[in-house]
């Protein structure tokens, strides 16, 4: 299950970082343990620029799942625990 919006083009996508309106490259897919089933994933949209800076919030957290082309953020994940 992912909470992105079914039917959305990649074009009409833009990145989740705060003030930016650029389109949406990746697809960073996240789980909080804490409030999240582990098959559930919430998705935030990056774009080149940002994709790092958004991986290493969630990342610290523990949050982060995968990072895919926005092409494939409802595709199976590929390798997780």
């Amino acid at each position: 299950m992912t909470d992105s919006v079914q039917g959305t083009g990649p074009e009409e996508l833009q990145c989740s970082a705060k003030g930016c309106r650029a389109d949406a490259v990746w697809a960073l897919r996240w789980n909080n343990p804490k409030i999240h089933t582990p098959d559930r994933r919430k998705i935030w949209f990056a774009c080149d620029e940002h994709r790092e800076s958004l991986s290493a919030f969630l990342g610290r957290r523990d949050f982060l799942k995968d990072v895919v082309p926005v092409a494939e953020r409802d595709a199976p994940a590929r390798n997780e625990d």
